[in-house]
C-alpha cells in the first residue's frame, strides 16, 4: 500500500464508495476528530499509569477505527461494509465507568483540568472527544447518522473524565476544585 496517492493534492478525498469531497466538508472534519481522540487515546494507553488499562483502551481505539469506518461511507451508499457499533460497546464503557466510579470519592465540585501530566493528557483526549461528538451531531443535523455513533462519543467522554479522576487518585495527585469568583 502506497502512503502518497497525490489524489488528495487538490483538496479533495475520496469515502468509502469513492465520492470525492473536499477535505474542509463536514464529514471529514468530524472523522478526522474521531481521529485526533483516537491518537490521544494512544497517549492514554502508553502511561504508566494504565497499565493495567491497556487493553481496554486498546478495545475503545478500535471501537473508534469503526466509528470512522461509518462516518466514511458516502451517504447511502449500502454496497460498501464496516464494522458495525452495537450496544454492548456502549455497555462495556459503562461498565468500566462504573468500576472505577466505586473506588472515586463522590464529586462535590466541578474539577479544573490537570494535577499530573496524565491526567492532563485524559483532558485533552476527553474534550477532543466533545468535539468528535458536536461535529458528529452537526453532520447528523445535514444528514442522518447511526445514532450509536453519537451515544458510544457521548458515552466515552463520560468514561474519559472518570479515567481522569481515577488516574489522579491512583497517582495520589490534586483534583483542583472550581471555585468560582461570585
Amino acid at each position: 500500500m502506497k502512503i502518497y496517492t497525490k489524489t488528495g493534492d487538490q483538496g479533495t478525498t475520496a469515502l468509502f464508495g469513492g465520492k470525492r469531497v473536499l477535505k474542509s466538508d463536514l464529514r471529514i472534519d468530524a472523522y478526522g476528530t474521531v481521529d485526533e481522540t483516537n491518537s490521544w487515546i494512544g497517549v492514554l494507553r502508553d502511561q504508566e499509569v494504565n497499565a493495567s488499562r491497556h487493553t481496554e483502551l486498546v478495545e475503545i481505539q478500535d471501537r473508534l477505527f469503526t466509528v470512522g469506518s461509518i462516518l466514511a461511507v458516502e451517504p447511502g451508499n449500502t454496497k460498501v461494509k464496516v464494522p458495525a457499533l452495537i450496544e454492548d460497546d456502549v455497555v462495556f464503557l459503562e461498565k468500566k465507568i462504573d468500576g472505577m466510579e466505586t473506588k472515586l470519592e463522590p464529586m462535590k465540585v466541578f474539577i479544573l483540568p490537570g494535577g499530573h501530566p496524565s491526567v492532563s493528557f485524559g483532558h485533552v483526549a476527553r474534550t477532543v472527544c466533545r468535539r468528535a461528538e458536536r461535529l458528529v451531531i452537526a453532520l447528523h443535523e445535514i444528514e442522518k447518522i447511526d445514532p450509536m455513533v453519537i451515544q458510544y462519543l457521548n458515552r466515552l467522554s463520560d468514561y474519559l473524565f472518570v479515567l481522569c479522576r481515577a488516574m489522579t487518585a491512583e497517582l495520589k495527585a490534586t483534583e483542583t476544585p472550581w471555585k468560582p469568583r461570585m
